[in-house]
């Protein structure tokens, strides 16, 4: 079992191109499936797929998650990877194709994205103009650049030099299922990514080969748990008595964009979803903010 999951987590980065975060979500989450199994086969069978995994496995698995006390969402989680696993295997001829509906995921009501006022993000993105390094300056671009685009954290630290057009001011990035995008942004934020490419940058790289835009102090790309730290900091520098993260610039761009008049098909293109429903979720923090 432990090698149809490693096929199946191949599979999830060469086709899905899922995030390092969410493979190892899936990675932990199947090997707690594979674990059970194991626990619970014996015999000449234990170690073969097709006879360690079936139905009633599946539903002893369910009872094992809610015995745990997870929380509904850690649950929901866990099943959902199974269930995409299973799939996997059916596809491929593996396991027969009436397993998965053994799997009930728990409902699970979805907390509303949290959101910055106005004032609390201009509070977050004067910060680190306060302080005069390279690397404040980058911080300052790249809080300016976030909340200019609702870019996501991963897309905003893939960028290359070559992603941001200066002569159209524009930012072009490469989201989930490699789906290209390519978003407007306006003078000011543009005026201070020329800033940072002109002065700021060449005096954090260390290679001139290096086409990464935002760079740490080793003159190599920032990773997104580097700047989760920076923004977290920020946010406690500026005083400010909510958990800020990047993703809490994305949701407060989009419904900024709300409240200024744009309409959600446009706020869709923009984050880059696939479905319309993920962004009417803004409606309702606009209603209720």
């Amino acid at each position: 079992m432990k090698e149809d999951i490693e096929s199946f987590l191949t599979y999830l980065v060469r086709e899905k191109r899922y995030s390092p975060n969410t493979l190892a979500a899936y990675s932990g989450d199947l090997s707690q499936l594979a674990a059970y199994v194991e626990s619970q086969s014996s015999g000449e069978g234990a170690g073969h797929f097709k006879v360690g995994l079936n139905s009633e496995l599946l539903l002893g698995y369910m009872h094992s998650l809610k015995e745990k006390k997870y929380a509904p969402s850690t649950i929901a989680r866990k099943v959902a990877a199974a269930k995409s696993f299973i799939k996997f295997m059916v596809d491929r001829g593996k396991l027969r194709g009436d397993m998965a509906p053994n799997l009930a995921s728990p409902q699970v009501s979805k907390p509303l994205p949290v959101t910055l006022s106005v004032s609390n993000v201009r509070r977050l993105l004067a910060e680190p103009a306060k302080f005069s390094t390279p690397e404040a300056r980058r911080d300052k671009t790249m809080l300016e650049l976030l909340y200019a685009t609702g870019l996501r954290v991963s897309e905003l630290m893939e960028l290359n030099v070559e992603s941001v057009d200066l002569k159209s001011n524009s930012v072009c990035c490469s989201g989930r299922n490699s789906r290209v995008r390519v978003i407007p942004i306006d003078q000011y934020t543009a005026q201070i990514v020329r800033d940072y490419l002109d002065i700021v940058r060449p005096e954090l790289l260390r290679n001139e080969r290096e086409v990464a835009l935002f760079l740490n102090r080793r003159g190599e790309r920032l990773t997104r748990q580097g700047f989760w730290q920076i923004v977290q900091g920020y946010a406690d520098k500026a005083g400010l008595d909510t958990k800020v993260t990047p993703r809490s610039l994305r949701h407060s761009f989009a419904v900024h964009k709300l409240k200024g008049g744009a309409d959600l098909q446009s706020i869709q293109e923009l984050l880059g979803h696939a479905h319309i429903s993920t962004t009417r979720t803004y409606k309702q923090v606009e209603l209720h903010s």
